[in-house]
């Protein structure tokens, strides 16, 4: 069995693809090899499973990040609806928005007010343009009906030591990436993105609590297969993922990546895949942006 990760050895998706991986193995008793495919957001890797057989031995670990791509790419090499089977959502997280602590911008209610004093003049750093960070600045800036400017970084390493060095004011980030200098104080987590707070920073509100209503922005991991993978395997597929999911193995590992398992059936996730779509269409749209 093949499971294909779309990114680069190291990200969350690796991260988890690996360890979800082990688990497979050890539950089904056949070996699951990991097989990184990167490039084009994701999509090379996405389009070699909905090229794959539907017979069980391919799966793909995706992220928020495909639910986005048909936002800024207007041609892609697949249907990302109808070329690919969902299986199993895995887990949610939510984003960050970070800022120097050394600044006067200690809360959202300070970014807003900030940046509507100077439309345009509040920079805020992300991991690169049309990236799932991009998407968390644009409808931040929807949201809260604000003009600030977009720095893109190559990558969320470069883009945080910037901030940490007080060179950009804001970052939009995953939560994960400035968890460690968030709990050393080299930076401050103003909100997260989620519906409601994350046991991994209980003490910082959401957005939506912070007075911004409609801002919500979660990356999710989850499993699909190909087009026409039968019902019985994404059954069985989705059943021992559901039982991996509730392993304190899992929750541990989960936790570390500030998430948590999140239990969906194939169809619920195919309607969070669709939803999610039409969100980011509508974002990238309203925020004019272009694919990189």
């Amino acid at each position: 069995m093949r499971l294909i990760v779309p990114f680069p050895p190291g990200g969350s998706n690796d991260i988890l693809g690996r360890f979800m991986a082990a688990r497979f193995t050890e539950r089904l008793g056949q070996q699951v090899i990991v097989d990184n495919r990167p490039g084009a957001d994701g999509m090379i890797g996405a389009d070699i499973a909905a090229r794959a057989v539907p017979d069980g031995h391919t799966i793909l670990i995706v992220s928020t990040s495909y639910s986005q791509n048909p936002a800024i790419h207007k041609q892609m090499p697949f249907d990302p609806v109808k070329d690919l089977t969902p299986v199993a959502l895995i887990g949610t997280g939510p984003n960050a928005i970070s800022t120097h602590p050394g600044q006067s911008i200690a809360t959202v209610k300070d970014l807003v007010a900030a940046a509507k004093a100077k439309p345009g003049h509040i920079n805020y750093a992300s991991s690169g343009i049309g990236g799932f960070n991009h998407f968390g600045g644009e409808l931040f800036k929807i949201a809260a009906g604000v003009d600030m400017t977009h720095v893109p970084y190559k990558g969320g390493g470069p883009a945080m030591i910037d901030l940490m060095a007080g060179h950009v004011p804001v970052m939009f980030s995953t939560l994960i990436q400035v968890l460690p200098h968030a709990r050393s104080g080299k930076l401050r987590v103003i909100a997260t993105g989620g519906p409601k707070r994350s046991p991994a920073l209980p003490n910082v509100p959401t957005v939506i609590e912070s007075g911004v209503p409609g801002y919500e922005v979660t990356i999710w991991w989850g499993f699909l297969g190909p087009a026409g993978l039968p019902p019985a395997l994404v059954r069985g597929l989705h059943d021992v993922t559901a039982k991996i999911l509730t392993e304190p193995e899992t929750v541990k590992r989960l936790a570390a990546e500030a998430a948590e398992p999140a239990f969906a059936t194939s169809a619920e996730f195919g309607r969070i895949i669709q939803t999610d779509i039409g969100k980011w269409i509508k974002v990238a749209r309203d925020a004019k942006m272009q694919a990189h």
